[in-house]
Formats: C-alpha cells, sequence, structure tokens
C-alpha cells in the first residue's frame, strides 16, 4: 500500500492560509521571511521521496500557473511527476502530467493507494486535506511549523466534535524557529 502524505506550512495557531503571497488575505505571504535553505533542502527531499501528486483544485490552479514556467530539480520534478487533481468544477486539466481523480473521493484515494509505486504527496489543498483525514486516509502528517501566530485565516484543522489522534514520528528545528514535525495518525 502506497503511504498518502499531506505536508503542510502552517502557523502556530493552526492557519495554512496564503503562505505564499496569494491575494486577498490579510497576512499573505507570511512563509518568506522564515524560508531558508535548510527549509528548501527538506521540502527537495520530501519532493523528490513523492512518486505522486494529489492536489485540491485551488492549489493545481497554483502550482500550474507557477512551476511549468521553472527549472531545476524540484520544477523538474514536480512538472513530470504523476499528478491527480481533486475537483467538480474544473472543466479542463491542462497540466500534461495531471488528470482528474475519479469519485467518490474515498474510494479513488483507495484504489490509487492500492496501485504499485511510491509515496502520494498532498501539498496544501486544506478542503482535500482535511475531506482525507476525516475518512482515516492519511498515513503521515509533515508540518513545517512557523514561529507565527497570524490570530485569523482558513486553518488545516476544522471545528469539529471529532477527535485525532496522532503519534509524534519526528520533530526536527531548523535555524530559523521553523520546526519540522511529522505525526502518523493512530486509533483513538
Amino acid at each position: 500500500m502506497r503511504p498518502l502524505i499531506v505536508t503542510e506550512f502552517i502557523s502556530l495557531d493552526g492557519v495554512m492560509e496564503a503562505p505564499g503571497g496569494e491575494p486577498g488575505y490579510a497576512h499573505s505571504g507570511w512563509v518568506a521571511e522564515y524560508f531558508s535553505d535548510e527549509l528548501g533542502q527538506f521540502k527537495g527531499e520530501e519532493q523528490d521521496a513523492a512518486e505522486t501528486m494529489l492536489l485540491g483544485r485551488r492549489t493545481y490552479e497554483s502550482f500550474y500557473g507557477a512551476w511549468p514556467e521553472r527549472s531545476g530539480p524540484m520544477a523538474d520534478k514536480i512538472n513530470t511527476m504523476e499528478k491527480f487533481v481533486v475537483s467538480a468544477s474544473l472543466e479542463t486539466i491542462e497540466w500534461d502530467t495531471a488528470e482528474r481523480l475519479g469519485t467518490p473521493l474515498a474510494d479513488a484515494v483507495r484504489e490509487l493507494k492500492a496501485r504499485d509505486g511510491g509515496p502520494i504527496l498532498v501539498a496544501g489543498s486544506r478542503t482535500l486535506a482535511q475531506a482525507l483525514l476525516k475518512d482515516g486516509l492519511v498515513d503521515e502528517l509533515h508540518l513545517q511549523v512557523f514561529p507565527v501566530i497570524l490570530g485569523s485565516g482558513k486553518r488545516l484543522y476544522p471545528e469539529s466534535p471529532d477527535r485525532l489522534n496522532l503519534e509524534l514520528v519526528v520533530s526536527r528545528p531548523i535555524e530559523n524557529g521553523v520546526q519540522l514535525q511529522t505525526y502518523r495518525p493512530v486509533a483513538a
């Protein structure tokens, strides 16, 4: 079974909205001041280890708008790897290595995980990540926790009556105060 890994830039108060400078949010671009060579190396290694990307519509549109124009090892990896997009509203998927994932979501993801191959990486894609966590389909959470409290914004963990127990696998600080944390969901 292929592992499904959700990776997120996240603030101390759980906000994951607009880390890269996306317009329309008061705190947009909060990752830039903390980004470092060490964090870049971690993200590169994480991307290199993955074989497939699973993206929600907004993240797909953001990635497709940025990565095909870039060059270098990370861009080469992202541009050539297999990608699946979860969207009911997106009319066409134009990235040549991307296709729409079937429905229902949970069944399609189980099918994808059962195929031969390496890890499946979900970057950003808040609504998708929330659904995958709720359905018990996430094998690991890679959280890059930034030393900032934003006070508002969309969070990875929505208000819910449901509890999610996690096991800390790795926690490593980097020199700029960002914590690299890996968790695995465990049964209640």
